[in-house]
């Protein structure tokens, strides 16, 4: 089933992604279409996707017996379904069919994350989406995001990550990586092709062939070990390569000051000032009472407006988000903690 794009792009958060990152994570939904009495998801479930709500009612019931209906197109069906984990309320169609669009949240927040500390992305207050990084800078960047060794890094490292990348010049023939060296550099191909072999006995066997964004290297960086093939330039290129000593500072999870849900009532009580880093409309759609709204892309103006001698407890859905505004405060010199798992490990 086809996803409606123009639908899609009304959801929040959604609707404040980049064109070239809100595309990525359409190719990465799934459509499921739902008939009246069929429950799309009970109570308790820990799930990892957000659900949202493309067409037809669902309503939402909680153990307690709380009915809540959401119509698509909503302002209720703006947002994700029962977003918290594990889940608070049993979700069941009502209308005749109703259909959902399901992700993993995990992507859904570094897409966020990323976008506004990109280093193309120049701050302000404005909430145009059609701006961003140029198409190939977009492309590459994307495709880190997605490798096994980048999914590991905190989404605060990132901004981090782009300055340390060096841009290297590749012809057809180039030897990138040799069998048996040391690990010394990381490498996502931006333009050209190369070809990953091992040699044997009876010559060179041929593992993959790689492309435009793809990656390589990070085995032998992270298991500090020798390179285990060789990878041949096909074509003339470009890579992008970051040194082995920048690369595993990098994946080191920033400095970052991380409490719990009753840590963070009790600092409030003593005075601590909560900052929910999502848009407005998540803020009033289900923010915590006391706190404030600052959203991420309008941290760095809102900064000469904060107070040092505060304490600051961000937060977001999931923690991403509030990982990666946390670093910023942190870097100019704030006390600032952040919400493990967000909203979304909020017991209730």
């Amino acid at each position: 089933m086809d996803l409606d794009l123009n639908k899609f792009r009304t959801l929040i958060p959604i609707n404040a992604l980049y064109e070239d990152n809100l595309l990525y994570l359409a190719d990465h939904a799934r459509v499921e279409r739902y008939l009246n009495g069929e429950q799309i998801f009970n109570i308790g479930d820990t799930d990892p996707d957000n659900i949202f709500l493309m067409s037809g009612e669902v309503c939402l019931t909680s153990a307690e017996g709380e009915e809540i209906l959401v119509s698509a197109g909503s302002d209720r069906g703006l947002h994700a379904l029962a977003s918290r984990k594990p889940r608070h309320y049993r979700g069941v169609v009502v209308s005749q069919a109703a259909t959902i669009v399901r992700f993993d949240s995990a992507l859904l927040e570094r897409l966020l994350a990323w976008g506004h500390f990109s280093p193309e992305f120049a701050a302000d207050n404005s909430s145009d989406t059609d701006a961003g990084p140029n198409a190939e800078e977009s492309e590459w960047m994307m495709s880190m995001m997605q490798t096994t060794a980048f999914m590991r890094l905190p989404a605060a490292n990132i901004q981090n990550l782009f300055s340390h990348m060096e841009e290297i010049q590749a012809r057809a023939g180039d030897l990138i990586v040799q069998s048996g060296e040391p690990g010394d550099y990381y490498y996502v191909i931006k333009q050209g092709r190369c070809q990953v072999t091992l040699p044997s006995d009876t010559g060179e066997v041929v593992l993959a062939e790689l492309g435009p964004c793809s990656s390589f290297g990070e085995e032998a960086l992270i298991s500090d070990s020798v390179r285990n093939a060789n990878v041949t330039m096909l074509t003339n290129g470009k890579l992008m390569r970051l040194a082995k000593q920048d690369f595993l500072q990098l994946l080191e999870a920033p400095l970052l000051q991380w409490i719990d849900y009753p840590t963070l009532v009790k600092m409030a009580a003593e005075g601590a000032v909560r900052i929910d880093v999502r848009f407005r409309r998540e803020f009033e759609h289900n923010g915590l009472r006391g706190s404030i709204n600052i959203p991420q892309n309008q941290l760095r103006g809102a900064i000469p407006e904060l107070d040092k001698s505060k304490q600051y407890i961000v937060y977001c859905d999931s923690g991403q988000r509030s990982a990666t505004c946390a670093f910023l405060l942190s870097q100019q010199g704030f006390d600032v903690y952040v919400l493990e798992g967000g909203l979304s490990a909020i017991r209730s």
